[in-house]
């Protein structure tokens, strides 16, 4: 993992920014497209979180299959694999096929395959169908996001992808509960859950209009650049994909480690580790709240985000015990909360509508790249320093460079964009 990133460039002139006027969608047609998307962008969610707390009850009922011990794990997941790989083809098909059609079809897929543990009796049969579970949330977290960037703009756009986050943080929390509770049935039954897209592909089929690029809400009216005459913005989009994957892997982990960092303090008692895991999730959902309400642009957060869950890390790295670990855990969620939605709008202030999908996947596939990877970044640390502690101190100097760069990149930003004073000429 790169212990820093280069400057990101100022997003090229023809994308749509926050400095464009913005035309303020409203209305009940509004907030029900809103809710579907949002519920949309939830799903991959209940994938990765729904069967965690049955796994011990799987691995007790295939005991006798060889390789047990790695392939349960693998059922949890491999989703968040596939959609890493996959997402930037979803976002080829989604600006081929058209943003609904494949998120209608999506939906239903994904009830399909993720109902399909029910009836299966093979154990590596489950491990597929959770691979391709994987696939059809790839199409349905780059069409919702890809939606919000065409139906919005402006301010509105980047609150409601910061929305996004926080719906995703609170339906983790969630989804993690039901399917504890569900497990007390079978482990079997939390894959009941997945039919529950099968009642919002009829609703995303009639209530998601298809946009269309020339009545988008706030995007410019001029003439636009003709298809054959564009090119995709390579350039800027790498780096801040790169830049999502490091953002990626300071943020999950702490979510992934927090209960190993607190019983290597003698902290055994999982009340109190799932409390700590609960303020931490809601630092997350704070920290979106406050990217929603404040008037700052992407890349101004960046350096306070990053900064943030570098010195979380610090904390943590330093803690000499359980209450000073937890609150570095929290300070590092506040600054994810921040970072997420800060990292996405800075994507799609790239992107022309007939780009916004392919570019979306890009992101997307970065982003759950990073969370996969996470878990390997911290266990190839800890083997190198000693200690996950220590792992978590080499991250925060990585965070620690990486906030530098992106506070000179925006100090650079604000002195080239300002005004340059009057000469007064003598008469």
């Amino acid at each position: 993992m790169p212990a820093s990133v280069s400057p990101l460039p100022s997003p090229p002139s023809r994308a749509v920014t926050d400095a464009q006027p913005e035309e303020t969608v409203s209305g009940p047609g509004h907030r029900l497209r809103l809710t579907l998307l949002m519920a949309g962008a939830c799903l991959p969610i209940l994938g990765a979180v729904l069967i965690a707390p049955v796994l011990p009850q799987m691995q007790d009922h295939f005991a006798d299959v060889p390789g047990v011990d790695a392939l349960v794990p693998m059922a949890l997941t491999i989703p968040a694999l596939s959609l890493a790989l996959l997402a930037p083809f979803a976002g080829v098909l989604v600006d081929r096929l058209g943003r609904t059609r494949l998120l209608v079809v999506a939906t239903v897929v994904y009830a399909i395959l993720g109902t399909a543990p029910l009836w299966l009796d093979s154990l590596v049969a489950i491990v597929a169908s959770r691979a391709l579970v994987g696939v059809a949330e790839a199409a349905i977290m780059t069409c919702c996001t890809t939606l919000l960037g065409d139906y919005y703009s402006g301010r509105q756009r980047d609150r409601y992808l910061a929305m996004q986050t926080m719906c995703a943080s609170i339906s983790a929390t969630a989804f993690f509960v039901l399917g504890g509770a569900a497990g007390s049935a079978g482990w079997r039954t939390p894959f009941w859950a997945y039919a529950v897209s099968l009642l919002l592909a009829p609703a995303m089929a009639a209530f998601l209009p298809r946009p269309r690029p020339d009545d988008l809400a706030g995007e410019p009216s001029p003439v636009r650049e003709p298809v054959t005459g564009r090119s995709f913005p390579w350039r800027p989009l790498a780096g801040t994909c790169a830049l999502t994957v490091l953002g990626a892997v300071l943020f999950y982990t702490v979510q992934v480690e927090m209960a190993f960092l607190l019983d290597d303090m003698g902290v055994s008692d999982s009340a109190v580790i799932g409390l700590a895991g609960a303020g931490s999730s809601a630092a997350i959902v704070i920290g979106a709240f406050v990217f929603t309400r404040a008037g700052r642009r992407a890349q101004d957060w960046l350096p306070i985000a990053f900064g943030l869950c570098t010195l979380g890390f610090a904390v943590i790295w330093l803690a000499p015990g359980p209450v000073v670990l937890t609150l570095g855990a929290v300070i590092n969620c506040l600054g994810g909360g921040i970072m997420l939605p800060s990292l996405l709008t800075l994507a799609m202030s790239r992107l022309d509508y007939a780009d916004r999908g392919r570019g979306t996947g890009l992101w997307t596939g970065s982003f759950f790249l990073g969370q996969f990877i996470c878990p390997l970044v911290v266990l190839a640390l800890a083997s190198a320093v000693g200690t996950r502690a220590d792992a978590l101190g080499v991250l925060a100097l990585a965070g620690a460079a990486a906030t530098a760069t992106l506070g000179l990149s925006a100090r650079r930003r604000r002195t080239e964009t300002a005004p340059r004073p009057i000469r007064q000429t003598a008469a």
